[in-house]
Formats: structure tokens, C-alpha cells, sequence
């Protein structure tokens, strides 16, 4: 099936032609995070549903995407200013760091989660939906090497404004436009299914 060509050459491409970054340094992250802990939580689990959890998501994930806020790739308003003054080396230190820490978890919503995990390790075949499972793991732990973030213990609501940033455009990523195409195939259903199931991955 020509999405499951895609998936894998989006798969091999963002390993492939990811550049190696410098390893940042925990000691030293936790040093600068914070002002990080006032939104994400002092031990990166964050306590507001708006606001992502950063435990363990992938240092080179965090690193990237704090460049893409500075470089006004990714657009909020409350993180664009807090790392306009920050260096390479920051946001490396701020990746190993927050990577460190371990995400504790939360509660799947009983009613949805079901549906959200067969979605998420079957996909649909019949919309060219892949499993997301494919490139962040079966257990929502990511890869890091490809900069696929960890889902797992990821909260819900801060999962669907992603999706759906995803599918309007507001929110880019990957070669190819892989989580643009597969975003704009899910139904609020489906991303509210998958939000509930990766909420309560341990």
C-alpha cells in the first residue's frame, strides 16, 4: 500500500538524515529548567492539560523542537519569548535533562481509550491511516533517533491541540508532511480515542 511505502521512507529519511547534535548535559539542565518547571512540572510531569509533559519524551526532541520556537517555525506565544535568548548548548542541556526524568503517567478516560489503542496499534487501512505505533513505539516510548517523541503519560488535551494543529496547518513537521496527512484523515473521534489511550500509557 503506497502509505505504508511513505511511512517507511519517512521512517529511514528522518534517521538517515538526522545530523548528529551535541549531547547535552543533565547537571547542567537542570540547572537552567527553572523557569521550564513553572508550566511542565519540577519533575517534567506536568500538571496542567494544556501544557505538555516533557519526562522522558527524547532529548533531541526537546532540543529540536525548542530551535523551532526561536526560529518562529512552531508559533506560541508564551514560548517563543522565554527561548529567544537561549543557545544550542541551552537547548541541548534542556533536552538531556528533561529526557532524565521519568513520566509518571496518568488515567485513560475508560469510555474512549479502547478504540484509541486499536487505532493506534492497527491503524485503518481503509483511510490509509498507519499505526502511530510505527514510528513511536508500541509501548509510546518514541524514537530518538529519528526524533519521534515518547506519547506515552502524554496529556490528552495537549495531544488533540497538537492533532489538530496537525491537520489545519498550524503545525508542521517531518519530511514529507507525515503527521499533516495522517492528522487530516482523523476524525475529532479518532483523536480524542487516541489522546485517552496515550494519556494512561504507562
Amino acid at each position: 500500500m503506497k502509505w505504508l511505502w511513505i511511512l517507511a521512507a519517512t521512517i529511514t529519511g528522518a534517521i538517515v538524515g538526522n545530523s548528529a547534535l551535541a549531547a547535552g548535559s543533565v547537571e547542567t539542565g537542570a540547572t537552567k529548567a527553572l523557569v521550564c518547571q513553572a508550566c511542565h512540572g519540577a519533575n517534567g510531569n506536568s500538571i496542567n492539560a494544556e501544557w505538555p509533559s516533557l519526562a522522558g519524551i527524547g532529548a533531541d526532541y526537546i532540543a529540536e523542537q525548542l530551535k523551532n520556537f526561536k526560529e518562529g517555525k512552531r508559533n506560541n506565544p508564551v514560548m517563543m519569548p522565554i527561548v529567544a535568548s537561549l543557545s544550542a548548548d541551552d537547548m541541548a542541556d534542556l533536552g538531556a535533562y528533561f529526557d532524565s526524568l521519568t513520566n509518571t503517567g496518568l488515567e485513560a478516560d475508560p469510555s474512549y481509550w479502547q478504540a484509541g489503542e486499536k487505532l493506534y496499534r492497527g491503524g485503518d487501512a481503509a483511510r490509509a491511516i498507519p499505526a502511530c505505533m510505527a514510528c513511536h513505539g508500541p509501548t509510546g516510548r518514541g524514537n530518538e533517533p529519528a526524533k519521534f517523541p515518547a506519547l506515552r503519560g502524554q496529556q490528552s488535551v495537549y495531544v488533540v491541540k497538537q492533532l489538530n494543529d496537525y491537520a489545519s496547518g498550524a503545525r508542521k513537521t517531518g519530511p514529507n508532511g507525515i503527521m499533516q496527512t495522517i492528522a487530516k484523515r482523523l476524525s475529532p473521534d479518532d483523536m480524542r480515542n487516541l489522546a485517552s489511550y496515550l494519556q494512561g500509557i504507562r
